[in-house]
C-alpha cells in the first residue's frame, strides 16, 4: 500500500516507521504525499489512541529532505513544497490523539520539523537535531521558523536555525526540545511504554485537553482560558467523567469507552 512508510497498529496504538533507511529517511515528494494519505486514514480511525513516529534503520529519524529534488527547486516549487508540507506538519500537530515521536538518529531540516509539529518526543541517546538549510543557502520551510521559538524559546532557536549546528541528545533535552532520553535499544520500548499509559486514559479527556494546551500557543489569554473552560465543561458531560470519579472514589481502576 506504501512504498515510503510502514504503518501498524497495536491495539490502539499506531506505529509509523519512515521507510527510505538507504537515503537516511530523508524528505521526499513521494514520501509526503504518504504521508498525506496515511493521515486520511488515522483521522478516521475512531479506535486509535495514540500514534508513535520513528525512522526505520540505526541512523535517522528523517534527515532532512531529499537534496536531489532541492537541485532544481525554484520559487514556485519551493513556495508549492513548503505550503504542502507545512499543512501536513500541522494536520499531525492538530490530530484529535497525541503523536509521540521516537527520534532514533538524526533529526535534521525536515526532520526536524516533523518531530515539531508531534506532542512529544522522546530521543535516543544517538540522536542529533539540526537545523541545516542556512549552509544551503536557503531556510527551513516546514514550519521550523515557528515551532521551535515556541519550544525553546527565540534565542536558542535562533542560534540554531542562523548557524545550522547540529545539537546532541542531551542538549536537545536540556534546552526542552525533548521530553526524555533513552538508550538507543530501549527507545521504542520506552515510546510505547509511554504511548500505552496515555492510551489507558479517558479517550475525550485526552483529546480535549491536547487541544486546549496546542491552542495555548494562539492568541490571548482571555481566549485560550475560555476555551479551556469551554472544554472543561463538555468533559463534565462525559460518561468517561462519570466513570473516572466513581472509580478514584471506589479505588479502583476505570475502565473507559471514549463517550
Amino acid at each position: 500500500m506504501y512504498k515510503t512508510i510502514i504503518y501498524e497498529k497495536k491495539d490502539n496504538i499506531g506505529v509509523l516507521t519512515i521507510n527510505r533507511p538507504e537515503k537516511l529517511n530523508a524528505l521526499s515528494n513521494e514520501l509526503t504525499e504518504e504521508l498525506e494519505r496515511l493521515l486520511n486514514e488515522v483521522e478516521n480511525d475512531e479506535k486509535l489512541h495514540v500514534l508513535v513516529m520513528t525512522g526505520a534503520g540505526e541512523k535517522a529519524f528523517v534527515a532532512g529532505a531529499d537534496i536531489q529534488e532541492l537541485v532544481d527547486r525554484d520559487a514556485l516549487v519551493g513556495r508549492r513544497v513548503s505550503r504542502t508540507r507545512q499543512e501536513i506538519f500541522s494536520r499531525i500537530e492538530n490530530l484529535p490523539i497525541p503523536v509521540i515521536a521516537a527520534v532514533n538518529g538524526y533529526a535534521l531540516g525536515g526532520g526536524l520539523e516533523l518531530a515539531l509539529a508531534c506532542s512529544i518526543r522522546i530521543c535516543s541517546e544517538k540522536a542529533q537535531f539540526g537545523a541545516p538549510e542556512v549552509k544551503l543557502g536557503i531556510i527551513p520551510g516546514d514550519g521550523g521558523t515557528q515551532r521551535l521559538p515556541r519550544l525553546i524559546g527565540l534565542g536558542r532557536a535562533m542560534e540554531m536555525i542562523l548557524t545550522g549546528d547540529f545539537i546532541d541528545a542531551q542538549e536537545a533535552y536540556r534546552i526542552g526540545l525533548v521530553n526524555q532520553v533513552v538508550s538507543h535499544d530501549e527507545l521504542m520500548e520506552k515510546a510505547m511504554e509511554l504511548a500505552q499509559k496515555i492510551a489507558k486514559r479517558p479517550p475525550l479527556a485526552v483529546r480535549y485537553a491536547k487541544e486546549a494546551v496546542n491552542r495555548s500557543q494562539e492568541g490571548d489569554s482571555v481566549s485560550g482560558y475560555a476555551l479551556e473552560s469551554y472544554l472543561h465543561a463538555l468533559a463534565c458531560t462525559t460518561e468517561d467523567k462519570k466513570e473516572g470519579v466513581q472509580a478514584f472514589l471506589e479505588k479502583r481502576k476505570g475502565t473507559f469507552k471514549g463517550k
